[in-house]
């Protein structure tokens, strides 16, 4: 990164058959500097974006042996956060949690933005988003608004392989979960899976597809 210096002459370079012992030496000549700012770009298959108290830290916790610090409140994740998930006997994958976004994270507002840098790495990104209180209309905006957020930050990590993934259906009724999922599932732009992190419900098949989904691109 930056040019050596000269290295200078010890004593021995002196010797002679006269002098044994000599004492003199030189000085080298100094080599370049250089000031680096180094940026850590976390290395993981998957990457959970949403908004803050979505659930993503609960999903790590469920799917991996990850400890995230959860809590009923925003913004618990305050830094990322890796898990493995082991998908069959000898396969595995890394997902990353990081901090929730807000609107005008892309701008600098709120924790997630730093972090965007993260999703770069990824192989696929889980779309993250609370269902429980929200209309169908809501939850399109919501979800339209975290592609706009990614977008004007890196539009080549708005062009990653993304899946929808509903969150707290534990939380909706029967009536209102039947709508939503007749709605997503009838949307071909998008592949979406309806889940209970903190109940492991639909965790299985989304661990299988996603596992499934990465081998097939190491193919």
């Amino acid at each position: 990164v930056a040019k050596g210096g000269k290295g200078g002459l010890g004593n021995a370079r002196f010797k002679s058959s006269t002098n044994r012992s000599p004492k003199k030496t030189t000085k080298g000549q100094n080599g370049g500097s250089l000031a680096l700012r180094l940026e850590l770009r976390l290395l993981a298959d998957v990457g959970l974006l949403g908004k803050p108290n979505c659930g993503k830290s609960s999903l790590v916790e469920a799917v991996s042996s990850a400890k995230p610090k959860i809590a009923d409140y925003a913004f618990t994740t305050l830094k990322p956060s890796l898990g493995v998930v082991d998908f069959l006997q000898d396969k595995s994958f890394v997902i990353c949690d990081i901090p929730g976004l807000i609107s005008g994270a892309s701008e600098g507002i709120g924790l997630g933005f730093q972090f965007l840098k993260h999703l770069s790495r990824n192989r696929l990104i889980l779309q993250m988003i609370d269902v429980h209180g929200k209309s169908i209309s809501e939850i399109e905006e919501e979800k339209n608004e975290l592609i706009e957020e990614v977008t004007k930050y890196d539009e080549n990590v708005a062009l990653k392989v993304k899946w929808l993934v509903l969150n707290k259906i534990d939380l909706i009724s029967d009536k209102e979960r039947k709508k939503i999922e007749k709605y997503f599932n009838n949307q071909k732009d998008i592949k979406t899976y309806f889940i209970s992190a903190k109940q492991r419900r639909g965790l299985r098949n989304l661990v299988r597809d996603v596992g499934f989904a990465l081998e097939v691109t190491n193919d």
